[in-house]
């Protein structure tokens, strides 16, 4: 029978690696598509070649639909690769707590759903002090 690795006796960086990035991936994402997709597309013209026509709230070419091709453009390539950053502090964070492989991947899915990314950092911190309270007891996170 074989043992476990030991947990990480350091796990305060991790974790706050982790909700720092998964904070800012998960307000990028908000933005992005609540803010960002709408002001860019919903001009009357078709999306992305799956939709033949949006509704028309705004004229393509006007402030409103410049910003949202700004918000697009700028912000989905900054959350793209900062999303990869999130992966890579999650994945190092699910190691070092000894997360099994459905969690894991759990978290890393929810990082690309907007507002239910919250909800999945909530999860895993919870998870992490419940699991490892005497490696995050005098955490700031």
């Amino acid at each position: 029978m074989s043992q476990k690795p030991p947990v990480d006796p350091e796990l305060r960086r991790p974790l706050l690696a982790y909700r720092v990035m998964a904070t800012i991936v998960g307000v990028l994402l908000v933005v992005l598509v609540l803010i960002g997709v709408p002001l860019a597309n919903f001009d009357g013209t078709g999306m992305w070649g799956i939709f033949s026509s949006t509704p028309e709230i705004w004229e393509a070419g006007s402030g409103a639909h410049d910003l949202g091709e700004g918000i697009t453009e700028y912000l989905g390539v900054a959350h793209g690769w900062l999303y990869m950053i999130f992966l890579v502090s999650a994945f190092i964070l699910s190691r070092k707590a000894r997360w099994p492989i459905g969690f894991t991947l759990v978290t890393l899915v929810c990082g690309t759903i907007p507002i239910l990314s919250f909800w999945a950092e909530h999860r895993a911190t919870a998870r992490v002090r419940a699991e490892h309270p005497a490696q995050v007891e005098h955490s700031p996170v």
